[in-house]
């Protein structure tokens, strides 16, 4: 079996040197700075992980789809950006001590999250997708029934995965440990970010893996599994002025089709990225009862 290029494709294309990035260590204060609560006057200190096609840096600004929109709510909003390379289940750690302004990498909004930190308005929409081998076709919860399943640490699915009747559940680090194990069988089903699996499988068409989405109707019990989900960014709980100018530079982006021109640049650009689905279960959650996720105008293309 070949080894696996995930670490080289994914990560190291993205980031130069790693000691050139700010890796955050111990609490800050905050600095308010034109109605906005950041550790930094005029600097946006942004959590990410690495994994593309999502997050990176590169020439001394963020990469990948995130990333780059990312720049523009900072460029919107007048502030440079400050990157904080972590492991994925630091971020919001990190977020909610305050150590960072705001987090981003393919991050899918639940009920729980909302909980430690707040959430912005949606960047683009997923749906969880079942990575294995080609000779299998897995495209329900029933299928993995007593199957050895995998995903990593800190994702949002992990309860509804422990639902998952026989399964046995392994938890990873990092994308590339999970995709490594799949790859040597030691593992037989992955549920990592759905942008990330179709970026590293296209980098590698010689990988004997396929990611098949969940097609059964919606199931609440598995509501993060059968259900579209937003993309979001993270922030503290203590910043409402910076969620709410972020959120507002968000729908900028919507209503300039920014975030489809991005995706295009890195091989989403099919407009199912953009629709939300027909369930909306932030509303009334943690946004009021009528509102509306954002959608492309028509003249998108």
């Amino acid at each position: 079996m070949q080894t696996p290029r995930v670490t080289k494709l994914i990560k190291g294309t993205v980031f130069g040197a790693a000691t050139g990035l700010l890796i955050l260590a111990g609490a800050t204060s905050s600095v308010k700075a034109a109605g906005l609560e950041l550790v930094e006057d005029n600097t946006l200190t942004v959590a990410f992980n690495g994994d593309m096609p999502g997050t990176g840096w590169q020439d001394g600004r963020l990469v990948g789809l995130d990333g780059e929109l990312m720049n523009l709510v900072a460029d919107g909003l007048g502030l440079k950006v400050k990157p904080a390379l972590m492991e994925w289940a630091g971020e919001i750690a990190s977020v909610k001590a305050g150590r960072v302004d705001i987090m981003h990498g393919m991050m899918g909004w639940n009920d729980q999250r909302i909980k430690v930190i707040n959430i912005s308005d949606p960047i683009y929409y997923g749906g969880a997708n079942i990575t294995q081998k080609k000779s299998n076709n897995w495209q329900t919860v029933g299928d993995l029934e007593g199957k050895t399943i995998a995903t990593i640490q800190g994702f949002g699915w992990i309860d509804q995965l422990k639902q998952i009747k026989g399964a046995e559940l392994k938890l990873y680090d990092t994308s590339d440990a999970a995709i490594r194990d799949l790859l040597a069988g030691r593992i037989e089903a992955l549920f990592a970010d759905p942008p990330l699996i179709q970026f590293a499988i296209s980098k590698n068409a010689d990988w004997d893996i396929h990611s098949l989405p969940i097609t059964q109707a919606f199931d609440e019990k598995y509501s993060l599994l059968t259900g579209k989900y937003n993309v979001v960014f993270g922030l503290s709980q203590d910043a409402p002025g910076l969620l709410e100018a972020v959120n507002a530079e968000i729908a900028k982006i919507w209503a300039s089709c920014k975030n489809l021109e991005v995706a295009k640049k890195y091989g989403l650009g099919d407009k199912s990225w953009f629709d939300p689905g027909s369930l909306n279960l932030r509303a009334g959650v943690d946004r009021p009862a009528d509102w509306k996720q954002p959608t492309l105008p028509a003249s998108c293309s």
